[in-house]
Order: structure tokens, then C-alpha cells, then sequence
């Protein structure tokens, strides 16, 4: 029997909606600050589809202007739909440019929704004797399904694709036929939708009606066998109901006609599909395309054979000699250069003469770009493998080390004159983390640096920054995964010592190649973008002041943390019971699918719960956190909640983040994450510690000085945001608050209650300190009122009279979100820019997120710019006086030192002048210091 012949139909909204919601917190973001989320996710789904089935007939079904005929019967149709993101909007042009190019049809009618399209074609098909494949997430689709037409839903949560037949869905939905699933639509109801559905009626209730009445009708006919309420209910809402399922029901009738021929399955145009991929810097996706297809464009030059020498011997005096080949490069199939098809000279360094006179030639370049090969992650921990080094396009060598320790110490020194040369520069991606390998060796690295993730970072803040997808996206070339030499990340995986000295030295030395190259792309665009300043004197010379303070790490009390575990167990334990017993009964805390009916089941604290998209009662910490103020057992579960992660986030954790060989806990400061330009602190990360309530406070008790000779010393800006606010809007009135020595709270409750600054209440006081630091983040009276005992009409109020009292600030507000509509973008007092890519979108609640970043991105930024500032200059005062003291610690607006008690009053006033002159502004800075003998005391 002849196997029938597959048409596969594709959903294009709704995988068009599931790619840009898969990327939504890891978004994708191109260098031209394009947002390329959906096409992607869409695109990625096409390709699945093709490997995987290789279809007869294909076509991608659109909606267009809706569905008149459901808007007819009911204005309200899908009317509670949010605004579709920007995003989507953008991406679907591309998506139908991709589609031409591919010669795949797109299907759409002005109208009608992609459903009824597919329903209409898969009919058609199925008489036409075909398999139809609807490929889409929604379950809508189920009452479709027959013998020959059934669902393709793409993977969730790591799961391969689900197809349902017949039996499938008689399983999922509780029903004997596929058509019944409009039935019981039509009676859950649809708040995707907006279809009403019966009132009462949930998918248990659904199911159980359909089991006994088999329809919609069925169950009005039996109306009289039901009871109570639910009669009631459904006596009074059987129109609602009908309209309900005549909403629901897919149209077989839409006037598309099933053209074969136009649907035959072709081979794409890869030429033109290429230059779109191109364009939109899809370089994975171009591979997955080409691999899909196993074809290569007309225009594919051939490969050529690569020159790569392996180990040097005594007698090879032309290590340097230039390769006979020339540097070409060929394009691959996939459109990449890659290190087997452009030509290069990569040569390992392994014996003394060699060595020798790789470190002649290092020693007369101006730059070089190296790049360390370890046996891990943590640079203090780790042990070195090899080390690379490229200073001309193309060629590079690589220097093996032993197992050997002391052997390694001694291959290394060869290398000191090198690194310790303050002539040259040293280029690097991430170059701290190969600074602090080469300490493990006492190797300092001197002289001017350049890291290309920090460049990168400088030129496009949104994008990852990554080595492999800047050389993908700026070079064109596909560098060699490290998985490809020693598998991917766990347990299984390789050591890079077990690798091949050959495949090594290809890896390595390719690395430092790609980082050079970028290196000299990245100069030109930080001038374009004018932010070679910055990068030259804040962010390259941080580098070395966060090497030093990750290097010296802080220490710890884990006598101080036992005790504080056992407390906090105690504490939990007591909460515990006090739940159990205003609940009445025992349950999983922590399990939201077992707390949410406790609350509002059984104890039924709110009438109408709101509940995620699964249909289980959000318990999250905004819903609970609105309840805790009437009820005991919120309040209870949000600190119980609250002790839990501090026991297991830092109090049980810390211990664990010790390094065996200092006995000190080394924090990572990455530079290159937030757009605002802040640091942020990983591996512990100390910038989250909780500071607010009694506990968190506590864990920075844990934290202590080097020794009985030290203290620990914490300096702190005060006020530095609004301080940077009153400069840089120009407020007389707040500027002179802060020249004079006001406490700027009372001084704004003063001006806004219009009352003498004496007579300020604390009330008045803490409701001007909310609105000022909330004014900047666009603070509503909605939010206003959540925040303190005002009313929303006294909120309102308080916002209008305080932009009454300030109108420059209200004018600032106004100039940086016209000046970031103007040029897309804002910028820091020292001009980072923060590109806000939404600031004109269409949609309202994106568009305002935009416009609250273009007003807070450079207060933020530039507080974070400022004590950057200042740690530089602390850093150099503190390298030139050779101070036994030592910068530790950078959280938000403090920095934390390890103060020798000898140099107390020396360090002190160098401290505050440092800080407090770091960046001059119109509005003087202040800094706190404070001493202790822990953190907590310090603070």
C-alpha cells in the first residue's frame, strides 16, 4: 500500500509569538541593535520541521485583520489582547522574506485567522486523499484532528515535538471525538480569547459534562438533572454558551483553494536566503540552513589545504619565517571563514630554543595579544595548560606547560621579561581572568592594556559578548568550539591536557588570532562611537584595579555563619509551625501548587485569586506581599521564604566559595554585563546580600579583616543619585539644599508640605524620601500610594506639587526622553551610552519602559561611572604609597578596604578626597566612612 503523501501547515503567529517569548529573558539582540528574538525562534521551528518530517507539500498559513465573523458576533473577541510587542511587528517582513527566499508559500487571507485557513486546507487536503500536519502550540487546533489530519506541536521544555492523532486527543481532552473539543471550549471558555465560556464551568467540570451529555446541547437538554448553583448558572448563560462555542469553532469555509502544485515541497534560493541570514547576523542558523539542505552555494570558493606547523625542534631556525601560502581567505559552505579553509600558521613552542626565540621576537612588538589555556574556571584555583600568542593577522604560537608545577614556574619565567614589559601593550578577551592565572605564578602583567569584551561592550551594551559570536558577527569566521576537543560541560568532560598538542595549538593560537583581529575592528568603532575616553581612561584601567581586589579577596568568619545557620534553622523550624497551625494541617511551604489552595481554598483570603498560566494560584512574593498586612500566615510565609534563601544562598554557601589556597573568598566583578555600566559581583555574588531586614544584615557580620592588625573600613557616597539628579537638571533649589548641608528628605518635605524645616514630621519626611528617590524611575501615584499610607488622590498631590517645587527636574525628564527619541540613545556624564532601541515603539507599556530608562539610565550610569573614577585613583594613591591596606570590596556606592590600623589615619582623608572629588559636578559629594571589626560594623 502506497504511503500517502504529507502537507504540512504551519501557524505563523503563534510560532512567531512562542519564538520571541523563548528568548524573552536572554533576548537577541544583533550589532545593529535589531531585536531578531521572533525570526529566529520562527525560523529555527521551519528548520525543524524540514529536517525532520522532509515534507511533500509545506506552506505558512498568516492571520490578517483578525476574524470579522467572530468580531461580528462578539465585539469583545480577543479585545483583552495586549498590544503586539514591537518586536513581532518588526520581525514579520523578515519572516516573509525569508519564506520567498526559501519558496515556501505564505497563506493569508484578509479576515480570517491562520486556524481557519489551516482547517479549511486540511479538509480539502483530506479528500484530496493527503496527511496534513498542523504545526502549531495552540490546542484549539485538536478539533481538527481525523485519521488523516493531526497536530505537530513544537518541543516544550526540552521534550521532542508531540503528535496528536485521534487517540491523543481523546486522551488530553477527556472526549470520544475530536469534534467535542469545540464543545468543551466552548464551556471552559477562553481567556486568551476572550471567549466567555460557561460561568463556573473549569476543565474538570467540562470534561464531566461531555462524559455525560456528549455536547454543549446535550447538556442544556439535561439542565434539569443538575443542581444548585451550577443549574442556576447554567440556565441563565445557555446563549452565552452557544456564542461561546460558535466562537470557538474553527471555519472550514474560508475561500482558499488547495493548489497542489503551488505546495510541492521545492529547494530553497540559498543565495538570496544567505543574504537575508547575512543581514540579520544569523550565523548558527546559516550552518543549521546549509546542513538542512546538504547544499552550498554556486559562489562557494574551494577550500584550500591549511598551513599549520606542529612542534618546533632545536634546529628549526625559521620558527618565523613567513608560510610560503598566502593569507587569502575562503569563504566555507556555511558562508564562515573557519580554520580549515583559511590559510594560517599556527606552531607550537615547546623546547628551550624555541622558546628563546619566541621571547626575542615578543620583546619588539609594540602589541601582542595572548591568551591562557587552564585546567578550569576559577583563574585563582586553576593550573595553566598552555599559553598563545598572536601579533600579525593569521600566524600565532602556543607555548606548552607540564603538569609539573614547579617545571611550569620555570618555562614561565622565560616569559617574565614579556609580561613584565611596560612598553608593550597585552591584548586579551576577558584579559582579568588570564591576569589573575598568571598571578597564581607571581607573573604580573604590566604595561597598556586592551580587552575586546570590554570594547564590545562600550560599542554595543545589548549584545552578547562572547569571542565566538563577535568573530562570527564583525569577522566572519567560525572559530573551533571548545566542545568539539573536550565535549561538552559536566561530568564527562575532558580535560584540555588530554588533548593533542597539535589540536591544541589550533585552538589556542586561533583564539589570540580571532582576539587581535577583533581588536583592530573594535579601535575604529570606539571612535565612532566616542567612547574611546572612556574605554581608555575608566573601564581599560579598572580592569587591573578589580584584577587586584578579586585577587585579594576578603575574609570570612565560618564559625560566625555555623551559628547564624543554626539560628536561622531555629527560626524557620518556629515559622514552620506557626503556618501548620493557622493553616491547619501540614504542606509542602515551598510548593506553590500546595500553598496556593491552602490559601485561597481553604482559608480563602481573597475572592478572586489570580492564578498563573497553567491555572495554578500565583503565590508569588507581589501577590503575597499586598495580603501580608492582613494576614499573619502571608507574613509568615514571606519570611519564612526569606530566611530559607539566606540560609541557602549565603549562609550555608559561603563556606564553599573559600579558596583552599588563600582561605579567603575572591569575588568575580564582571564589567561587561549592565547596560547602565554598574559592576556586578558573581561567584559569591556580595552586591545582593540583603541589607533591609535584621537577618540579611547579619551575614555581613561573616565578613571580617585580614588579621588583629586590620580593620575593615567602608566608604560611602551619600545620596550620589540625587545628588547627580539636582547637577544635572540644574534645580537651584536642591543644588543649594545640598551645598548648604541640608538633609535633603526633610528639606524637599519642607518645600512641599510648605511648612518650616524644624516642624517636618517623619511621616512628611519618609513620604518626600520615597518620592525622590522615586521620581527618577517614574514613580505613578498608583505606585506612590502602594509604597506609604497615602491615598492615590493624596499621592497624585504630593507628585504634582513636588514638580511644582523642583520644574527643572520636570524639564530634564522632558529633554532626556526627547533627546533619546531623537538619537536613540542617552548618555553618563562621562558619555556611555545606553541605546534604547523601544523609545518610539507603538506600544505604550514598552515605549514607557524606554522613556523611565532614557531619565534613570545616566543618573544610574553615571553614579557607577563616578565611583569607577574613584577607585582608580584610590587604587593608583595606594600602589604609589605601597600601603599594607587594600580595596576589597565595590558594592553599589561603597567601597570596602582592608585598613592596616598603622595607615588608619593616612588612608582616611586620601579616601574621602578620592571619592569625593572623583568627578566634579555642581552638587558636592559626601562620603561616610566607617570602621569595624566586620562589614555589619563597618557600614
Amino acid at each position: 500500500m502506497a504511503t500517502k503523501k504529507r502537507l504540512f501547515l504551519l501557524d505563523a503567529y503563534a510560532l512567531i509569538f512562542r519564538g520571541y517569548y523563548a528568548f524573552i529573558k536572554n533576548p537577541r539582540i544583533n550589532s545593529k541593535g535589531l531585536d531578531t528574538s521572533a525570526i529566529l525562534g520562527f525560523t529555527n521551528s521551519l528548520l525543524d520541521v524540514i529536517k525532520k518530517e522532509k515534507p511533500d507539500y509545506l506552506a505558512v498559513c498568516f492571520d490578517k485583520g483578525g476574524s470579522v465573523d467572530r468580531n461580528e458576533m462578539f465585539p469583545e473577541y480577543k479585545a483583552n489582547r495586549q498590544e503586539t510587542p514591537e518586536a513581532i511587528k518588526i520581525a514579520v517582513p523578515y519572516i516573509e522574506q525569508i519564506l520567498e527566499a526559501m519558496n515556501i508559500p505564505a497563506i493569508v487571507r484578509e479576515g480570517y485567522e491562520a486556524d481557519d485557513i489551516i482547517g479549511t486546507l486540511a479538509k480539502k487536503a483530506e479528500k484530496e486523499g493527503l496527511e496534513t500536519y498542523m504545526v502549531t502550540p495552540d490546542k484549539d487546533y485538536a478539533q481538527l484532528v481525523s485519521d488523516n489530519i493531526f497536530m505537530y506541536r513544537p518541543p516544550r521544555m526540552g521534550n521532542g515535538y508531540e503528535k496528536w492523532g485521534v487517540e491523543e486527543v481523546q486522551q488530553k481532552f477527556g472526549v470520544e471525538r475530536p469534534e467535542q473539543v469545540i464543545d468543551f471550549l466552548g464551556m471552559m471558555g477562553d481567556s486568551v480569547d476572550n471567549i466567555p465560556g460557561l460561568p463556573g464551568v473549569g476543565e474538570k467540570t467540562a470534561k464531566k459534562f461531555l462524559a455525560q451529555y456528549g455536547t454543549m446541547e446535550g447538556l442544556f437538554e439535561h439542565i434539569h438533572e443538575l443542581k444548585g448553583k451550577m443549574k442556576e448558572k447554567v440556565e441563565a448563560n445557555q446563549e452565552l454558551g452557544l456564542l461561546s462555542k460558535k466562537l470557538a469553532t474553527i471555519m472550514l469555509d474560508v475561500p482558499v483553494e488547495l493548489e497542489q502544485d503551488k505546495l510541492i515541497f521545492e529547494l530553497p534560493d540559498v543565495d538570496k536566503t544567505r543574504a537575508i541570514f547575512a543581514e540579520l547576523e544569523f550565523r548558527r542558523l546559516l550552518d543549521n540552513f546549509l546542513k538542512t539542505f546538504n547544499t552550498s552555494s554556486a559562489n562557494d570558493s574551494p577550500t584550500t589545504t591549511t598551513q599549520t606547523s606542529k612542534a618546533a625542534t632545536a634546529g628549526q631556525f625559521d620558527l618565523f619565517a613567513v608560510p610560503g601560502s598566502g593569507n587569502t581567505p575562503q569563504e566555507s559552505v556555511s558562508g564562515f571563514k573557519t580554520v580549515s579553509n583559511t590559510s594560517h600558521f599556527y606552531q607550537s613552542v615547546n623546547t628551550p630554543v624555541s622558546r628563546t626565540l619566541l621571547l626575542e621576537k615578543l620583546l619588539q612588538q609594540p602589541s601582542v595579544c595572548f591568551d591562557t589555556e587552564t585546567t578550569g574556571l576559577k583563574a585563582l584555583e586553576v593550573e595553566l595548560i598552555g599559553i598563545a600568542f598572536s601579533w600579525e593577522t593569521g600566524k600565532g604560537y602556543y607555548v606548552i606547560f607540564p603538569e609539573d608545577q614547579e617545571e611550569t614556574q620555570n618555562i614561565l619565567e622565560t616569559f617574565r621579561p614579556f609580561f613584565e614589559n611596560d612598553q608593550i601593550e597585552k591584548i586579551g578577551h576577558n584579559i582579568k581572568y588570564d591576569i589573575k592565572v598568571l598571578s597564581n605564578y607571581n607573573i604580573p602583567v604590566k604595561g597598556k592594556l586592551f580587552d575586546t569584551m570590554i570594547a564590545h561592550y562600550l560599542i554595543n551594551p545589548d549584545m552578547r559578548h562572547n569571542m565566538d559570536v563577535l568573530s562570527e558577527t564583525y569577522l566572519n569566521y567560525q572559530p573551533v568550539s571548545i566542545t568539539e576537543l573536550i565535549g561538552k560541560k559536566g561530568k564527562n568532560q575532558l580535560s584540555m591536557r588530554t588533548v593533542a598538542a597539535d589540536r591544541q595549538t589550533e585552538y589556542a593560537v586561533e583564539d589570540s588570532d580571532i582576539t587581535l583581529q577583533l581588536k583592530e575592528h573594535f579601535s575604529k568603532e570606539l571612535e565612532s562611537g566616542n567612547v574611546t575616553t572612556l574605554f581608555n581612561d575608566v573601564e581599560t584601567p579598572l580592569v587591573s584595579v578589580l584584577t587586584a581586589m578579586e585577587i585579594e579577596g576578603i575574609n570570612l568568619d565560618t564559625e560566625f555563619l555555623k551559628s547564624l545557620s543554626k539560628d536561622l534553622s531555629e527560626d524557620i523550624l518556629k515559622l514552620e509551625q506557626n503556618i501548620y497551625e493557622q493553616a491547619g494541617e501540614e504542606f509542602n511551604i515551598a510548593s506553590p501548587k500546595q500553598l496556593g489552595p491552602i490559601l485561597f481554598e481553604k482559608l480563602k483570603l481573597v475572592d478572586k485569586p489570580k492564578k498563573t498560566k497553567t491555572g495554578q494560584y500565583s503565590t508569588a512574593e507581589d501577590v503575597l506581599s499586598a495580603l501580608a498586612g492582613e494576614h499573619q500566615i502571608v507574613a509568615d510565609i514571606l519570611e519564612y521564604r526569606q530566611y530559607k534563601k539566606l540560609q541557602s544562598t549565603y549562609v550555608d554557601a559561603l563556606p564553599n566559595e573559600i579558596n583552599p589556597k588563600t582561605g579567603r573568598v575572591h569575588t568575580v566583578y564582571a564589567q561587561a554585563v549592565a547596560a547602565t555600566g554598574r559592576l556586578s559581583s558573581n561567584n559569591p555574588n556580595l552586591q545582593n546580600i540583603p541589607i533591609r531586614t535584621k537577618r540579611g544584615q547579619e551575614v555581613r557580620k561573616a565578613f571580617i579583616p585580614r588579621d588583629e592588625n586590620y580593620v575593615l573600613l567602608a566608604a560611602d557616597y551619600s545620596q550620589i543619585e540625587l545628588r547627580i539628579i539636582a547637577a544635572l537638571s540644574e534645580e537651584e533649589t536642591m543644588i543649594k539644599a545640598f551645598q548648604e548641608g541640608e538633609d535633603i528628605h526633610a528639606s524637599t518635605a519642607a518645600k512641599v508640605f510648605d511648612v518650616a524645616l524644624e516642624e517636618v514630621t517623619r511621616e512628611q519626611r519618609s513620604n518626600a524620601k520615597t518620592v525622590n528617590f522615586g521620581i527618577v524611575y517614574g514613580v505613578s501615584a498608583f505606585g506612590l500610594s502602594n509604597q506609604t499610607n497615602l491615598t492615590r488622590k493624596e499621592a497624585k498631590v504630593l507628585i504634582d506639587t513636588y514638580y511644582e517645587t523642583y520644574p527643572k527636574l520636570r524639564n530634564y525628564i522632558s529633554k532626556q526622553v526627547d533627546f533619546a527619541r531623537e538619537n536613540g540613545y542617552v548618555e553618563t556624564v562621562l558619555g556611555r551610552r545606553r541605546y534604547l532601541k523601544d523609545i518610539n515603539s507603538r506600544n505604550a507599556i514598552v515605549r514607557g519602559a524606554a522613556e523611565r530608562n532614557a531619565v534613570n539610565a545616566p543618573i544610574q550610569g553615571s553614579a557607577a561611572d563616578i565611583i569607577k573614577l574613584a577607585m582608580i585613583s584610590i587604587h593608583k594613591r595606594f600602589e604609589k604609597e605601597q600601603f599594607k591596606s587594600k580595596m576589597l570590596l565595590q558594592v553599589h556606592d561603597e567601597l570596602v578596604f582592608d585598613a592596616h590600623k598603622d595607615e588608619l589615619e593616612t588612608i582616611k582623608p586620601i579616601i574621602k578626597e578620592e571619592m569625593e572629588n572623583a568627578f566634579k559636578l555642581s552638587v558636592p559629594l559626601d562620603v561616610e566612612i566607617g570602621l569595624g571589626q566586620n562589614w555589619l560594623e563597618a557600614h
